[in-house]
């Protein structure tokens, strides 16, 4: 029998201490209590200033033999939106690829307050119902339901200080194993044998905010890098049954051409892949008052990870995940 290990302390009750203080670092296990509401000085922020800064994300990528599927439901605050796609392996055509926007006050989304919760997205034709256990997606293009089973190795939670912003909290789950159906107007995909993994991410952040981010997960292995205004905070791996903290990631692409292959690797020496992407979903938009411009390639990874600088190398090869650049003037 495996025994399941963490390098990393467990994850607090509440990420926002008795003391209104954020619990900051990084730890292993379940993010709890995002009331931010609750801090106290330095850190407070009245309620617009908390309204108009305050975002929150839901996403799942879910990897299977033939599909890959990624689904989000946002809250910025002053609106919300979701986008889903689907991306058929086989034939390295993209089925299906939409968003949709909602507004405060019409019930369009509602967003867990912290990771143990249930995110859903409701309006016209699209709903979305994401958690822990699970997702289910109505679309005119697109329809997914998925059950997710226990993951090899814990969850990270990540809680850090945003220049510009205030703080920010996240779990990333992966590995997790997969059950259910992806249905396309090509046809039915089923998903038993894959993996999912999960985003929740809470924080008061920036009015401008950019990060560049990697995330591949299968049954074995998964990772997770970001680069930008979260810093090295959420870098991790999971290998084995384990969950280790790694070092500020570098990545090496051409931003005119997110198509061509990336470079990613950590300061530690405990990371280096070759990213190569087969499709993306792009969006550019400008509401005059917000901004946005956000590519996430699909594709596969190969190279190499380990545990510690002085572990041996374990080969990574084809590695199903995303990459992604983002501005956002929110």
């Amino acid at each position: 029998m495996n025994t399941v290990h963490a390098l990393l302390p467990p994850a607090p009750e509440r990420i926002v201490g008795a003391d209104g203080a954020p619990v900051l670092g990084r730890h292993a296990g379940i993010l709890r209590g995002c009331d931010w509401e609750r801090l106290a000085p330095p850190h407070a922020r009245n309620a617009l200033w908390r309204r108009l800064h305050h975002k929150r994300w839901h996403y799942a990528a879910l990897s299977a033999e033939r599909m890959f599927c990624a689904v989000a439901v946002v809250d910025l605050g002053w609106m919300t939106t979701c986008f889903a796609w689907a991306f058929e392996r086989d034939d390295g055509d993209m089925l299906a690829n939409f968003s949709q926007d909602g507004w405060p006050g019409r019930l369009s989304a509602t967003l867990a307050r912290d990771a143990r919760g249930n995110s859903t997205f409701s309006r016209r034709g699209v709903f979305i119902d994401l958690g822990p256990a699970g997702l289910s997606l109505r679309s005119p293009w697109l329809e997914i339901d998925a059950c997710f089973g226990t993951a090899p190795a814990p969850s990270l939670v990540a809680c850090g200080l945003v220049q510009g912003g205030a703080v920010h909290a996240t779990q990333k789950t992966g590995g997790l194993a997969l059950e259910g159906e992806v249905r396309t107007w090509r046809g039915e995909y089923p998903l038993h044998g894959g993996t999912a993994s999960i985003d929740y991410s809470n924080g008061l952040l920036a009015r401008r905010t950019a990060w560049r981010w990697a995330s591949g997960h299968d049954a074995e292995l998964g990772f997770n890098l970001q680069a930008g205004y979260f810093g090295a905070n959420e870098n991790a791996l999971w290998l084995d049954g384990g969950l280790f903290p790694l070092a500020p990631a570098r990545f090496i692409h051409n931003a005119d051409d997110p198509l061509e292959p990336w470079r990613v690797f950590t300061e530690d020496d405990c990371l280096d892949l070759v990213f190569t992407p087969l499709a993306a979903r792009r969006e550019a938009r400008d509401l005059r008052i917000a901004a946005s411009r956000y590519v996430q390639p699909f594709g596969t990874f190969s190279g190499w990870v380990r545990s510690t600088p002085d572990a041996p190398k374990r080969m990574v090869t084809r590695l199903a995940g995303v990459t992604e650049q983002h501005f956002a003037r929110w």
